[in-house]
């Protein structure tokens, strides 16, 4: 059996010792703001000390969720926001169980309520944060060689070629792709990983390379040789991840039905009606109008740089593409180009070194600043804050012949983010790889998915490396 390294040890430690301390904090905290708001409270609340046993059981509840929701194991590859939803949903249920406790065992002086409100707020934040200090450390470490684990990707087409190419993107992750084993002993890609071997090859490979983790990135596999790989994987003690291919994708959510007595299997109905279309448009208009007030100041510089340096075109520029049931709309962009722009080459894809940009443009478009009028579109309904992002129509018709399911991208309204530009899939990227993340979101949309990932488009405005 696998043994953890010392540096997961310490991972699982320091987080333990985080939490309490955070929490322990939290409860001051809001001891001293529920006073401080209320001074005439303080002599009804009562000292801090005074509730000594109650901070107890509250600690001693958020310690057990969050063992039982195996938030001390170390996850590598898992965003800060799935870390923040982790935490919220840990911390309220480990409010609720407090709270119960505290009745049962009939504890005399417990926090009042608006204490526990903050002791929730400042609870959720601030064992994040504490777990976010703890994750940059870990991260820092693996990049520079400590803790890595030892990866076998199965396949050796375009899936795999991705996947070692997010992984060598990555060093914080501390991922070591020892090689690839396929179908056969066919050449691997030019400029990747060694192939080792065959499907067969896999028990041998896994003892002999000390491999700690296998990623399945082979679509062309049979069902049987993917249990056969789990099963070996199983025995030696090795983590197993699968990428997914479309019917994986389309299929993760079917419900059972009946016709008449006749058993039917019934794909997840992927459209947006009536409550949820309305809960989301309502998010959309919200938070846009919010957006475009907070950041109008902004826009209005860079509306001005952009007229300053390029004097003989327009701020804005508006180009058409295909949105909501393949309808063409009119999205708006500041003008980041020449006006002449695709005179000679017609429609185009943007390169990282494109001459055809001005200097304001390459900056505002590597922070995604000229994406920002679209919050027009979202306002007017043409588009939605998140979403399959929409190609012009020239590039749709190309698509739509070779990449299969394609059009279902449209089945929802384009957005300004998606879950496929969060992940990395934008500019110059794998067309068929971003089709899939698309699908996957409109399978699987919810509103708690929307605020992840607008949540997540934060932080891939300021470190992606395919905005240009």
């Amino acid at each position: 059996m696998r043994r953890p390294s010392p540096l997961t040890l310490l991972y699982a430690v320091g987080l333990f010792f985080s939490d309490l301390v955070a929490f322990g904090l939290a409860m001051r905290l809001a001891h001293a703001l529920r006073v401080l708001n209320d001074p005439l409270a303080a002599a009804i609340v009562g000292p801090f000390a005074a509730m000594e046993l109650a901070q107890v059981v509250y600690a001693g509840s958020l310690i057990l969720v969050v063992f039982l929701e195996r938030l001390y194991l170390p996850r590598r590859g898992s965003s800060r926001v799935d870390s923040l939803f982790s935490v919220f949903v840990a911390v309220s249920k480990s409010m609720l169980l407090g709270i119960a406790l505290c009745a049962v065992l009939q504890i005399a002086v417990t926090p009042p309520r608006m204490m526990l409100l903050y002791m929730w707020l400042l609870g959720t934040l601030s064992i994040w944060v504490g777990r976010m200090l703890i994750d940059s450390v870990v991260r820092w470490l693996r990049s520079r060689g400590l803790d890595q684990e030892r990866v076998l990707i199965v396949g050796s087409d375009e899936p795999a070629q991705i996947v070692l190419d997010k992984i060598r993107h990555a060093p914080e992750l501390g991922y070591r792709v020892v090689g690839f084993a396929d179908l056969d002993d066919h050449a691997a890609l030019a400029g990747s990983a060694p192939l080792l071997g065959t499907l067969t090859d896999i028990a041998a490979l896994l003892r002999t390379h000390d491999i700690g983790e296998v990623i399945i990135a082979q679509p062309a596999l049979l069902h049987q040789q993917t249990l056969d790989i789990v099963s070996v994987c199983a025995r030696e003690r090795v983590n197993v991840k699968l990428v997914p291919d479309v019917l994986q994708i389309m299929s993760t959510e079917v419900t059972t039905s009946d016709l008449t007595g006749l058993p039917l299997m019934r794909v997840r109905d992927i459209a947006l009606r009536g409550w949820n279309l309305a809960a989301k448009r309502a998010m959309d208009l919200v938070l846009s109008l919010f957006a475009l007030v907070l950041l109008s100041p902004l826009m209005m510089l860079v509306a001005l740089f952009v007229k300053l340096t390029s004097p003989q075109g327009p701020v804005f520029y508006t180009q058409e593409r295909v949105g909501l049931d393949g309808r063409p709309f009119q999205l708006i962009k500041f003008r980041s180009m020449r006006t002449d722009a695709e005179v000679d080459s017609g429609p185009v894809w943007t390169s990282p070194d494109d001459q055809r940009r001005t200097w304001v443009g390459t900056l505002i478009r590597r922070f995604s600043v000229d994406e920002l009028p679209q919050l027009v579109n979202v306002i007017v309904g043409e588009m939605s804050l998140v979403g399959p992002r929409p190609e012009r129509p020239h590039f749709v018709e190309q698509f739509k012949r070779i990449i299969p399911r394609y059009s279902e991208r449209h089945n929802e309204k384009a957005g300004m983010t998606g879950w496929a530009q969060v992940n990395g899939l934008r500019g110059q990227t794998s067309i068929d790889e971003r089709t899939k993340y698309d699908i996957f979101y409109v399978e699987h949309w919810s509103l708690t998915f929307d605020v992840k990932i607008l949540l997540r488009t934060i932080g891939t405005v300021i470190r992606d490396r395919n905005a240009y």
